[in-house]
């Protein structure tokens, strides 16, 4: 394991009108869970560095990130806007010829009554993060240039669920988790009650929290093992949920493009950046 102190980070943003982050798959029923997750996130990270399925857990083998990987990752999630849940209802296969409508587990055509296919799939509508990931320099330096000029272009969760810009908010700095607390620009959905200094935002912690106690723990099943396609496995890890105080100053208002532009281009946000 790195050496805590080697460690390094930088900030990302996902938002969008649409975001899906593999929640439980039932049949034809798909859901997503409300934040997003340690898979769909390495995920994100090797489609923009072009990664194969097959390999894209592996180490690199390559200097200068000979013997890393994306499982020296520490995830910092801020939930800036929960969003809605929307379920769209899908079908497939009804206006096909016959040749290439659906078939049965035996390998023949369904009936004419059932050559149509429902599912139902839930998405979070307008929902935004703000995501600290740290880990070893040399590994960030290599995703957050990925970021900017992907292989195969980010997506949240699903590949119709098109980020917003901007994707990436900094460069590499020595201590992203607290400019989620005190710098970069909160995107709530609705404006702060008039002498209000601070606002109660969600965080989930991929370590014990330092700032205050957590007020949640819990182990989701979202820890990538292999990416092999029809051989993805998953195991548990855990994750701990805490409310900051965030001041009211961080608040970007209805329209939070001009916020983040400033954020995005202030002198101080360097590799050597400290607290």
């Amino acid at each position: 394991m790195t050496d805590p102190a080697s460690r390094t980070g930088f900030i990302m943003r996902l938002a969008g009108p649409f975001q899906s982050w593999g929640g439980r798959a039932t049949f034809t029923n798909r859901t997503t869970r409300p934040h997003p997750s340690r898979s769909a996130l390495i995920g994100l990270f090797a489609a923009a560095a072009g990664r194969p399925h097959e390999t894209a857990l592996d180490p690199f083998t390559t200097p200068p990130l000979t013997g890393l990987s994306y499982h020296q990752l520490r995830f910092t999630i801020r939930v800036d806007n929960p969003g809605c849940h929307y379920t769209d209802f899908h079908t497939t296969g009804a206006a096909r010829p016959r040749p290439q409508q659906l078939r049965t587990a035996a390998g023949e055509h369904r009936s004419e009554g059932r050559s149509t296919h429902v599912s139902r799939r839930t998405y979070l509508t307008d929902a935004a993060f703000t995501v600290a990931i740290t880990g070893p320099p040399p590994l960030i330096t290599h995703l957050t240039h990925t970021l900017e000029h992907p292989h195969w272009a980010p997506y949240l969760g699903r590949r119709n669920c098109v980020p917003d810009e901007p994707l990436l908010l900094t460069g590499p700095l020595t201590n992203p988790e607290h400019h989620l607390l005190h710098h970069a620009p909160l995107t709530w959905p609705q404006p702060p009650p008039p002498g209000t200094a601070t606002l109660p935002v969600i965080f989930w912690w991929d370590t014990p929290p330092t700032t205050r106690p957590a007020e949640a723990h819990q182990e989701p099943h979202d820890h990538p093992t292999d990416f092999t396609p029809h051989q993805r496995t998953w195991s548990v890890r855990p994750q701990w949920r805490t409310t900051e105080p965030l001041p009211t100053t961080l608040y970007a208002g209805p329209d939070p493009l001009p916020a983040l532009h400033t954020y995005l281009h202030q002198d101080t946000l360097c590799p050597t950046n400290s607290p």
